[in-house]
């Protein structure tokens, strides 16, 4: 059966009524379901990055191993080339051994500065280590916090939203889909969420610009359904509001 433009109306405000309390449960969690994403991306980023410094510490431990054991393996072929330089017959031999000899302890110099380069770098990593892992802890307390207070707040909530969400369905059923539509676009673009208002003080509640008398007029005839003229929103009379309310 075609809806009047009066049902129409009364069905687009009973749904806005609906949705503004649902509105006004979500605004009690506030920004905590943000806040709590944002801990969670900084837990993760962390741990991700603890993971990094400590992998690259791991590889600064090996490459000091690495180094201790070409020092070892420079000195003992130094106490093998000394051996063969007692045992020499000419000078070419000598200075080739004598050369050899040279050339290892080159070696254990850059082993040994490397090995002191990776003792500093150790030193800087285990200190910004140190750092994220108290950081980290700091976050996961603040996570554990934030997490405690929305589980308290959604299930102080979850139940009426629910019942709600059921409601808001069930008044959607009750409007035609081009109505629904524009209804659901000027929710979505309005700050408040609000598609339907009243006229309060000779204005129009969701932008508060003036309407003409006029219009006032045509609005509580309820011939059609009238938008504001600044904001968009649906405009509906302050007597189908109180008619709402007493329902």
């Amino acid at each position: 059966m075609e809806q009047t433009v009066e049902q129409k109306l009364k069905a687009l405000y009973e749904l806005q009524t609906i949705h503004t309390k649902i509105d006004k449960i979500r605004q009690v969690r506030g920004e905590l379901p943000m806040e709590v994403a944002d801990l969670e991306d900084d837990v993760e980023g962390l741990e991700t990055r603890i993971q990094k410094i400590k992998s690259e510490l791991d590889d600064l431990e090996d490459d000091i191993v690495t180094r201790k054991n070409l020092i070892k393996e420079a000195q003992s072929n130094i106490k093998k080339y000394e051996t063969q330089l007692n045992e020499v017959k000419n000078n070419r031999e000598y200075e080739a051994i004598s050369k050899e000899i040279e050339i290892q302890g080159l070696d254990i110099q850059v082993s040994e500065k490397k090995i002191k380069e990776y003792g500093y770098e150790i030193t800087t990593k285990t200190q910004i280590y140190e750092k994220a892992l108290a950081d980290l802890e700091g976050r996961r307390a603040d996570l554990d916090a934030k997490k405690a207070e929305l589980g308290t707040i959604t299930s102080e909530t979850e139940k009426e939203e629910n019942e709600l969400n059921a409601e808001a369905d069930n008044a959607s059923k009750n409007i035609e889909e081009r109505l629904l539509i524009a209804y659901n676009r000027l929710r979505g673009n309005a700050k408040n969420g609000l598609a339907v208002v009243t006229i309060q003080r000779d204005s129009c509640s969701g932008c508060f610009n003036q309407i003409p008398p006029q219009r006032q007029s045509d609005i509580r005839q309820r011939k059609k359904i009238i938008v504001c003229e600044h904001c968009g929103r649906i405009l509906v009379d302050e007597q189908m509001a109180l008619e709402a309310e007493t329902a």
